[in-house]
């Protein structure tokens, strides 16, 4: 079966977490394109001046304001959006937050609201997205995870564990997407300038700024590729060292962080 790839004369595009970083940047990176994108997050505020910044371009941005949490939100979400002009063809599930993790002081509300949000929000649009894909037998599925899902990094106990979920999840439902026409990818992005690394404690090199990232997904999603991610000379080193024996991992971890040497947290 030949790969489908979304163009704007197969239907609408829907981005979620699109009110900030990687979602804003690639909803307009899209919208440039000529596709119509329903752009999803909870401020209605900011998706209307994000519509506003689509004046002008080949395609436009429509405001679809919903809480990646509701189940019933992102089905009527996905229902709106497939019956408006051609449909649904491209589905980029973006939202995320992260939260910090430190062993010394664990928080169960930390993980429970990590979770929701990265890993059962993008399961609520997923399933309605392809269900209507999958009555056209075709559409484009592609999933924001993150390099911290290849393995463990300090901080990243919650966040990390969504994404490498979300890696998971991507390659598992392959098999049978395949079977009908739906493509689906995993973005694997390492640093990006955005609100949810603003706290990280450590460096970060190779940082991309969320623009820059817009478009190496765009790229991406034309491509044959199953997973994007860049900078590959960064996502790629840690990548390779997964096939470490995990002493060595571990201390090159700390090494790299410089974690060892911190103090713990006291609140």
């Amino acid at each position: 079966m030949t790969t489908f790839t979304a163009t704007p004369a197969d239907g609408s595009a829907w981005v979620t977490g699109a009110s900030s970083g990687i979602g804003k940047a690639l909803a307009l990176e899209l919208a440039s394109e000529g596709f119509t994108v329903y752009a999803t997050a909870r401020s209605e505020e900011a998706l209307d001046e994000l519509a506003g910044q689509s004046s002008g371009f080949r395609g436009r941005i429509i405001a679809a304001p919903g809480d990646v949490t509701d189940k019933e939100a992102m089905a009527a979400i996905a229902e709106r959006i497939d019956a408006d002009g051609n449909g649904l063809a491209l589905a980029v599930f973006n939202a995320g937050v992260y939260l910090p993790v430190h062993g010394e002081t664990l928080k169960v509300e930390d993980f429970d609201k990590t979770f929701a949000v990265n890993l059962s929000g993008v399961v609520n649009g997923l399933v309605p997205a392809i269900d209507r894909m999958k009555a056209r037998s075709r559409g484009q599925i592609a999933i924001v995870s993150s390099v911290t899902g290849y393995g463990g990094m300090p901080t990243s106990a919650a966040y990390g564990a969504t994404k490498a979920a979300l890696i998971n999840m991507a390659e598992s439902l392959k098999f049978d997407l395949d079977k009908f026409g739906v493509r689906i990818q995993v973005i694997n992005p390492g640093f990006v300038d955005t609100p949810a690394t603003a706290d990280n404690a450590f460096e970060m090199p190779a940082l991309v700024q969320p623009e820059a990232a817009a478009k190496r997904i765009a790229q991406g999603l034309k491509s044959g590729s199953f997973e994007i991610t860049f900078p590959r000379r960064f996502t790629y080193v840690l990548k390779a060292l997964q096939f470490l024996p995990y002493p060595a991992y571990f201390w090159l971890m700390n090494a790299a962080t410089g974690w060892k040497k911190r103090p713990l947290e006291t609140r």
